[in-house]
């Protein structure tokens, strides 16, 4: 890749905020994220289910308030939130705020029960849930040129990219704690041309939404990586409609990239697969007994699509693989399930 900033070349991260969140930005499309790629909202009701599930276990940790919480964040055009509180029992529904939280538009016909806000509520009490919202949180993207130094990725609206400035000051730092752009000791080609995705907004979005929960739970679930396993040439990609693309920063498609819920992670996070976080929540994907097939068919067959739904939410190599982040705000983890530590 050439140096030298080509004309209206700019840093990953500002081409993506205006690319996405901009006048004509891609999540202000009035089809949504669901026109363009497939969610665990989107793929089976049984997600919204254990979600609310999970907040009647907040609701306990926090000794049934008078008002609880649900927080959606970057809640697309309010799938997840409106089909929370439909799961609810009515006695908790009855107790629950709901919030939406998104800067696109209010979609027509949502759920007036629904708040719909650009940031988060401050001060509340309840469930902080964040499902694929940290990885359309802009990051810059970094290369290693051919003498070892790692610079800033630039890109020109039609995609065209080319190396920048190095990357120096609270970044450089980032890197060298979170991914150091080295290569092992057994590779040929050494270490340029390895590439990292600066993930210090999304370290800071995360602080600042935990921050805004007065007592309860903040949960961020995304496709993500640990400091064990970083990807050597990064994730930026993109989707339009239902496929992978080239990343292009001009409002035609999703801008994203996998999330180091590891570094997200403050004091007191952990962090679990999905698959472990919704088997706890009662999501699996255990096919029902074959009697029942001959004592109640129209049962059988409800069971037998409820677990390839659940299924899907748990597969490995699929969205079984996702990453859980869990952090505790003033209560006890609720969650009954494992995970390592977050730090």
């Amino acid at each position: 890749m050439r140096c030298g900033a080509a004309d209206g070349a700019r840093g990953w991260r500002r081409a993506t905020e205006e690319a996405l969140y901009g006048p004509s930005g891609f999540y202000r499309r009035p089809e949504g994220p669901a026109g363009h790629f497939r969610t665990s909202v989107h793929a089976s009701p049984l997600f919204a289910g254990a979600v609310a599930r999970l907040l009647g276990l907040v609701d306990e940790a926090l000794g049934r308030p008078a008002e609880l919480a649900f927080v959606d964040m970057g809640a697309g055009r309010g799938e997840l939130v409106g089909a929370v509180l439909e799961a609810l029992p009515a006695g908790t529904a009855s107790r629950t705020r709901a919030y939406a939280v998104e800067r696109a538009a209010r979609p027509a016909g949502l759920d007036p029960r629904i708040s719909w806000l650009p940031e988060p509520p401050q001060g509340v009490e309840g469930l902080l849930f964040a499902n694929e919202w940290l990885d359309n949180v802009p990051v810059d993207v970094v290369e290693v040129d051919a003498r070892g130094v790692p610079r800033v990725v630039l890109v020109a609206a039609d995609g065209t990219e080319s190396l920048g400035e190095p990357v120096a000051g609270a970044d450089a730092r980032w890197l060298a704690r979170w991914w150091p752009l080295t290569a092992s000791p057994s590779a040929e080609a050494g270490a340029e041309g390895l590439r990292a995705e600066v993930g210090r907004p999304r370290d800071a979005a995360w602080k600042a939404a935990v921050a805004s929960l007065g007592r309860g739970l903040a949960i961020a679930v995304d496709y993500g990586h640990g400091a064990g396993a970083r990807p050597p040439y990064g994730t930026l990609t993109g989707f339009r409609e239902g496929r992978e693309t080239a990343p292009v920063p001009d409002g035609s498609c999703d801008i994203t990239a996998h999330v180091a819920l590891d570094a997200c992670a403050l004091p007191g996070g952990r962090l679990l697969g999905q698959r472990e976080a919704l088997r706890a929540l009662g999501v699996r994907g255990d096919r029902p007994p074959l009697s029942l097939a001959s004592t109640d068919p129209a049962a059988y067959v409800r069971a037998l699509a409820g677990a390839g739904e659940a299924a899907e939410l748990t597969a490995p190599g699929g969205l079984g693989d996702f990453g859980w982040l869990l952090q505790p705000v003033g209560i006890a983890d609720p969650l009954p399930a494992g995970g390592r530590p977050a730090h």
